[in-house]
């Protein structure tokens, strides 16, 4: 078993989170930490056999030896935001106007003071040489395997990525599909464009970190932790920020912080924190 997740920091929230990099409780004081570099990486795919693609594109900031990131829907990012980056204080960051740039900064920081290795609670988990599709589906079941389900049961999917959906398939498990692009999946299963309201018919979330970057993680957080539902995410967007909130919430992160597996073709990590397994008790920010 993993170390008690209540033993390193963590947040109650995503703003308590904050709140807490602020005063100090999380590493150095925030207004002394600048941002060197700040840069957007945007790449559009359709991997080989499957008849959908996608685009992303990401902003990162550049701490030291740390990069943190957060994905946005693609055009959607002011020329200018990265521009406001370079130079910054994290604390002048972490009150800027564009939602994607706070989290960013956010997760620059925790990159920076707690980066991802056993001392952070995390377990590494290799992803092998492959095709972006290889690379894709090992990620996928990396991901699917911090769900403690049996087949059968339901998986409620903010941010639909086909190779998860293909995983969850190989465990034998249903899905309701949801993401703000709309569309339909590889099957032709139409994807929701809203959390349908309501009792939950699900026994667990798994939600994607850009949820982060767009405004909608925490009302899924507080319902997940409200009716104990399991809450999973897969973290490109905010993957150190958040194992901080593994135990509010958050059941586990598999948190793949850049260079993403998409990016190069040789073997890569993926850092998974808590599911099947681990002991946590989450005891408030320190």
């Amino acid at each position: 078993m993993t170390a008690p997740a209540g033993t390193l920091p963590a947040a109650a929230s995503y703003e308590d989170l904050v709140t807490g990099v602020l005063a100090g409780r999380f590493g150095p004081d925030p207004c002394t930490r600048r941002i060197a570099m700040a840069f957007t990486t945007r790449q559009s795919v359709r991997h080989p056999g499957r008849g959908t693609g996608y685009r992303n594109e990401v902003l990162s900031l550049r701490l030291g030896a740390a990069v943190g990131s957060c994905a946005v829907e693609p055009g959607e990012l002011p020329a200018e935001a990265v521009d406001d980056c370079v130079g910054a204080d994290v604390a002048t960051l972490l009150a800027h106007r564009l939602r994607p740039v706070r989290v960013a900064a956010l997760d620059t920081y925790l990159m920076d003071v707690l980066p991802h290795g056993p001392a952070a609670g995390a377990r590494p988990r290799l992803l092998p040489a492959g095709s972006s599709l290889e690379k894709s589906r090992a990620r996928a079941r990396a991901v699917v395997g911090l769900l403690d389900l049996p087949p059968g049961r339901t998986v409620l999917v903010v941010g639909v990525v086909n190779s998860l959906l293909e995983a969850l398939r190989e465990r034998g498990l249903a899905y309701v599909p949801c993401d703000l692009k709309g569309g339909t999946t590889e099957w032709g299963e139409p994807v929701r464009t809203d959390v349908p309201t309501g009792p939950d018919h699900w026994d667990a979330v798994l939600v994607s970190g850009m949820t982060l970057g767009n405004g909608t993680f925490e009302p899924l957080r507080e319902r997940a932790l409200r009716n104990g539902t399991p809450l999973v995410a897969f973290a490109q967007t905010g993957s150190a920020v958040l194992p901080r909130l593994i135990g509010a919430g958050v059941t586990a992160v598999s948190a793949e912080p850049y260079p993403f597996f998409w990016l190069d073709g040789g073997s890569g990590t993926v850092h998974r924190y808590g599911g099947p397994g681990t002991v946590h008790s989450h005891g408030g920010a320190r």
